[in-house]
């Protein structure tokens, strides 16, 4: 490892922080007022703590995390009244509290009546100081119901519009920007991309509370077209698009009337335990325990820039006493690879796979985009009292043409057909403080896929959560987003069992072990029955709401090929061994200034070669003064990694709606600034610059992406207006 000495004076630093903090904050009672500038800073917290949870397990830098943040705003912006009768749904929502939380919260009024004031959480049993601190901007006590008998005409007179306009791109100049003559063109098409490298968003979205949402986006992404490009015109015979590349549009009601809920245009469906159908987002791994168990939302409305995993068409529900029925139809265009010069006998295409990236910059791009057509229908019809629920849920899928994938050993069972028919029944059954949950899935080639888990709480310091699953090497299902070790759920048996343990007010500890065992072959891995695991424990530290320190340490063992062969020419299997060792530290230096501190250390082995290692450390200050119009966070962070297998990944704080999950690897740093200036009540201004600086690199990215230079600098404005 290198430059050791400018990582042990920041690490000294850091201690120095902590000691000083823990001066300033001693421990004391819980204040359950604040003032609007905490709260501020508090939910921005919360809801960044709870997007990095999902996003360490996913460890992508490209996932869209809008749908999340517009469900933890909402409730910030409208807190989850605790004396209405229907809470449940909501407080799951929150993805803050557990089962066993939320029913004990339930039973307490039950048994008591209305909640009289917020102190009241403080006399269930099941609730620490930190966990009311996490839920308190989320949450009120009053009488006002919000009556949702209003017509429609008082919901537009009532509710709120939001307009977004943001600008962002790279300075730098990428390969793909390079001008090329007519002839290096013609002979790589894709050498060269169409459009700007600027990056253009618009979304505006009416809302009234949670029972009416409408609205629009669009998006033009890095070196897509804007106003057409007419040279690629003249030379490839195409019509380069003008405009956004991607328009996205939604209509959605919930409560209103005998209406339970009615969606047009884009929406999530997200059923049972997303083994048999679950588009976008969901929890995963993570050092919530508790929270591996999905609370699904069944419709919800979408409005985020993924251009795949949605759905397009229309979604309703109704209930009926304890029974409710769920339908869904969509009809969307997907991007995928023509097979050249084949066509069925009835004129349909023949593609050889799908293309996820979103992106049409090159001409190969545009000629993927939205050539073959999706349609979708399906539909769940549930039972639900207070002791059970039961679901069946079926979903068929046709495409208007043929895969014909050139399938390998390893992937012989993928999808390769223009039709699929998956279906399911999943369940939960709460009983005191245990909970039994699960869900079985087939898909029409027979392939079978099951889920169980077990939660239960037992002390109220005490919980437990067993999950296990099993997923056959030939189940199939487009839109499946279970628990897995995987990308997908398939070809994969595993037994995760977690505990969640307050050892007082103070003092949390969380742990998990996850056992795997992959059946078939997998990519880069050409042996079956292979196996690996996954084991986590965090201690957590918050002596009041100023200080926040956790220590984490993860091992995750896996399976990949070895470089070597055997005398058959089989090629042996060997192990990646990975350790990552994490110390936070969150504080509260005043009521406008908050920092954080981070000091990670990964280390990467295959097959007991050369030890590869990574060291990310970082310092964040957010500062949000009470009165002030202006707001920022900065951040500034030292990484140093052997190789990109020893990359570490940190959220990043950005502009409101915008998410970045990057991974740090090589050497050097990383610096930014986000700026807030409130222009006047209803209309915000945020600027941010990047700035990427290694040491050891003379060359940043790959590809179109290409930068000469040891330098990558980004910026971003961003305008809302509300009204």
């Amino acid at each position: 490892m290198k430059s050791q000495l400018k990582y042990l004076i920041v690490i000294v630093g850091l201690l120095n922080t902590v000691i000083s903090a823990q001066e300033k904050t001693p421990i004391e009672k819980i204040k359950l007022k604040s003032s609007s500038s905490y709260k501020e800073m508090k939910k921005q917290y919360l809801i960044e703590q709870t997007i990095e949870n999902i996003a360490e397990n996913n460890e992508d830098e490209n996932i869209d995390y809008t749908t999340l943040f517009d469900q933890l705003n909402f409730y910030y912006e409208h807190p989850i009244n605790l004396n209405k009768k229907e809470i449940k749904y909501d407080l799951e929502q929150l993805l803050i509290l557990n089962q066993f939380q939320i029913s004990s919260l339930i039973q307490h009024k039950e048994k008591y009546g209305k909640f009289l004031n917020i102190y009241e959480l403080q006399s269930l049993n099941t609730f620490s100081s930190n966990v009311i601190r996490k839920i308190l901007p989320f949450v009120t006590i009053n009488e006002n119901f919000n009556s949702t008998h209003l017509s429609l005409l008082d919901m537009f007179k009532n509710g709120k519009n939001d307009f977004f306009i943001r600008y962002s791109r790279v300075l730098n100049t990428t390969s793909g920007q390079v001008n090329l003559d007519d002839s290096t063109w013609l002979s790589s098409p894709n050498s060269k991309t169409l459009g700007s490298p600027d990056n253009l968003y618009m979304r505006y979205r009416f809302k009234y509370q949670k029972h009416l949402s409408f609205g629009f986006t669009t998006e033009k992404d890095a070196g897509e077209t804007f106003l057409g490009n007419p040279k690629a015109d003249e030379l490839f015979n195409l019509n380069s698009p003008k405009g956004f590349d991607f328009y996205s549009a939604h209509f959605y009601l919930k409560e209103v009337g005998k209406i339970d809920v009615l969606a047009f245009g884009d929406y999530h469906i997200q059923l049972g335990q997303g083994l048999t159908f679950w588009s976008g987002l969901a929890m995963g791994k993570s050092s919530n325990i508790m929270s591996l168990k999905r609370n699904a939302v069944g419709i919800k409305p979408y409005s985020s820039i993924d251009e795949n995993s949605f759905l397009r068409g229309g979604a309703f529900s109704i209930k009926m006493k304890e029974f409710k029925l769920l339908a869904f139809g969509s009809k969307k265009m997907l991007d995928a690879n023509i097979v050249e010069d084949t066509l069925l006998q009835d004129g349909s295409l023949v593609i050889s796979s799908f293309q996820a990236s979103g992106l049409h910059t090159t001409i190969g791009e545009l000629q993927d985009k939205d050539v073959i057509e999706e349609n979708i229908l399906g539909g769940e019809l549930s039972y639900e009292n207070n002791f059970i629920k039961l679901g069946f849920i079926g979903a068929y899928t046709k495409y208007n043409g043929s895969l014909d994938r050139q399938l390998s050993t390893y992937n012989q069972y993928d999808f390769n057909s223009s039709e699929n028919l998956v279906s399911g029944f999943h369940y939960s059954l709460v009983r005191r403080n245990v909970n039994l949950y699960g869900e079985s899935s087939r898909s029409l080639n027979g392939g079978i896929a099951n889920i169980h888990g077990l939660m239960a709480s037992l002390h109220p310091r005490l919980g437990i959560s067993i999950l296990y699953r099993s997923y056959g090497q030939n189940y199939q299902s487009m839109f499946s987003n279970a628990i897995s070790e995987g990308s997908r759920p398939v070809n994969e048996k595993g037994l995760f069992a977690g505990i969640d343990f307050k050892l007082n007010n103070y003092w949390e500890l969380s742990a998990y072990l996850d056992q795997f065992k992959f059946p078939w072959m997998k990519y880069q891995v050409s042996q079956p029955n292979s196996n690996g695991i996954d084991g986590f424990l965090q201690v957590l530290y918050h002596p009041s709401k100023k200080l926040n320190i956790y220590a984490r340490i993860r091992h995750r063992n896996k399976p990949y090929n070895s470089n070597e062969k055997n005398g058959r020419d089989i090629t042996p299997l060997s192990d990646i061994d990975q350790w990552n060792f994490r110390l936070n530290i969150n504080s509260l230096i005043t009521e406008s200034i908050r920092i954080r501190n981070r000091v990670e250390y990964c280390s990467y082995n295959r097959n007991g070669g050369v030890l590869e290692n990574g060291v990310l450390i970082l310092q964040d200050v957010t500062y949000k003064p009470k009165e002030s119009k202006l707001s920022f966070t900065a951040r500034f962070a030292l990484f140093d990694s052997d190789s990109y297998n020893s990359r570490i990944y940190s959220y990043e704080n950005d502009v409101l709606y915008y998410f970045r999950i990057p991974a740090y690897y090589y050497q050097g740093s990383r610096t930014y600034l986000t700026l807030r200036y409130q222009i006047k009540k209803g209309i915000d201004l945020w600027l941010r610059w990047g700035n990427w600086l290694y040491t050891n690199r003379d060359i940043i990215g790959s590809g179109l992406n290409e930068i000469e230079g040891p330098s990558k600098t980004d910026v971003r404005a961003q305008l809302r207006f509300q009204f």
